[in-house]
């Protein structure tokens, strides 16, 4: 992802490319740039933007793992001065973030919702971002419109073949060599099933995300969990 956000800069013509930095670098003074994006893992990740704010420096984070508590975290360490923008996207893939926007829409509709992500095995932790983000979205409009929790009769399940439960959505996890980034919701009712699919095939789908969000990420200060913000798709 480094690479190819490095690559998708230095073609934008109205952005310049003036650092890069991977696993074991110091990122000293940021080479004066005014924005960082950050890819790496959930381990570094909150070590490598908590560097960031403490220069001024707004960023763009597209390593998943931020739990609430990491993000709540990161809030009291912006503050309330509010000079800097940070932005954590659990996908930058503009199609990935509208099948969030619609199945969170959809939500409301349907009795049961199940949420199936698919990735290549060397991504390091599970649910991805995206599912966990996607679920959350999803079990916040089914309480705030009223409903009970998904129906699942399943009384024993000692290997977890029913996957995590986020927010009451359950979520599973695939990991198979050949797969990029790809997700389902279903979403059924009597009769009837609703499937929203977002399938990335390269990472170059991510990057005019990321570029969208280098560009705008200075007019949003303070902390924002979601591409959906920036796009005039979230609350």
């Amino acid at each position: 992802m480094g690479s190819t956000v490095c690559r998708a800069v230095e073609e934008a013509a109205d952005l310049e490319l003036v650092g890069r930095f991977d696993v074991g670098d110091d990122l000293g003074d940021l080479a004066g740039a005014d924005v960082v994006v950050e890819f790496s893992v959930p381990d570094a990740s909150p070590a490598n933007v908590a560097h960031c704010v403490e220069r001024g420096v707004h960023v763009v984070v597209g390593t998943t793992g931020w739990s609430s508590d990491r993000v709540a975290a990161l809030r009291e360490q912006v503050g309330p001065d509010l000079r800097v923008g940070v932005l954590i996207a659990p996908n930058f893939a503009i199609g990935a973030v509208l099948m969030m926007a619609f199945a969170e829409r959809a939500a409301r509709f349907y009795e049961s919702v199940e949420v199936i992500e698919l990735h290549h095995p060397d991504k390091v932790d599970a649910p991805s971002g995206t599912a966990a983000r996607t679920a959350q979205l999803i079990g916040a409009a089914r309480e705030d419109a009223g409903l009970p929790p998904v129906p699942d009769a399943t009384t024993h399940d000692p290997d977890g073949a029913r996957g995590a439960r986020v927010h009451g959505i359950p979520v599973h996890s695939v990991r198979l060599r050949g797969l990029v980034a790809h997700q389902e919701v279903l979403l059924g009712g009597a009769g009837e099933q609703l499937t929203i699919r977002h399938d990335s095939f390269d990472r170059v789908s991510f990057m005019p995300g990321v570029l969208a969000a280098v560009r705008a990420v200075a007019d949003h200060p303070g902390v924002t969990v979601g591409l959906e913000h920036y796009l005039g798709l979230g609350d």
